[in-house]
């Protein structure tokens, strides 16, 4: 899990002022115990409601880790920043409030095998609340992403362009309770691409 090239140029790329409100959104309403997964460098930890208590923030990059680490001192909930893959999160069955994907289920090598364990994590009732880019509804587009899905994956740490992101939290066992899906751009020379953003909530 170490890259160090796409780890620096991450850590370089600052969010636009709307992606700090889509995040700010995704995290909002939350409350409890969380656990965050690929928290990568902890540009979600400032933006944590007062609600929470504490969230456990997952990074198996050690360069992204350590900056998650510094960002977890200056934030305003209790943060504690852990090694852990996406497929065998380090924590017990059942044993948190909510959990977050920030930008990290396009990543993640089994998209499936992350959400079961997600579902694992979260007690029954609680709710995955997710932000996350996703495979274009305009055939023109999706050519493109389905193209370009061969090569950026070994550009960009791992992202794929293509998934059904939507699809695959409701196979996991998430019912969808709010759903948005819009087009937008990170703010470097690209098209809009689509994302979702939205809560679901593992079954009581």
């Amino acid at each position: 899990m170490r890259n160090r090239f796409f780890s620096r140029m991450w850590v370089r790329m600052k969010d636009v002022e709307e992606q700090v409100e889509n995040r700010r959104r995704n995290l909002a309403g939350l409350s409890g115990r969380g656990i965050e997964l690929g928290a990568g460098d902890g540009r979600n930890f400032a933006l944590y409601p007062p609600e929470v208590t504490e969230v456990v923030a997952v990074e198996p990059e050690p360069y992204l880790r350590e900056r998650a680490e510094t960002a977890a001192h200056a934030a305003p909930v209790t943060v504690t920043v852990v090694s852990g893959q996406a497929d065998h999160l380090p924590a017990e069955d059942a044993s948190f409030d909510a959990g977050v994907a920030s930008l990290v289920l396009c990543t993640v090598p089994d998209q499936a095998s992350a959400l079961a364990e997600l579902r694992r994590v979260i007690k029954p009732g609680g709710e995955l609340h997710f932000f996350e880019h996703v495979h274009s509804n305009r055939p023109r587009q999706a050519r493109i992403e389905d193209v370009l899905d061969h090569l950026w994956p070994h550009i960009a740490g791992g992202c794929h362009m293509n998934r059904d992101t939507a699809k695959a939290i409701e196979a996991a066992g998430f019912e969808l309770e709010s759903f948005d899906r819009f087009g937008f751009s990170p703010g470097f020379p690209m098209p809009k691409i689509a994302h979702i953003l939205g809560v679901g909530r593992r079954p009581a």
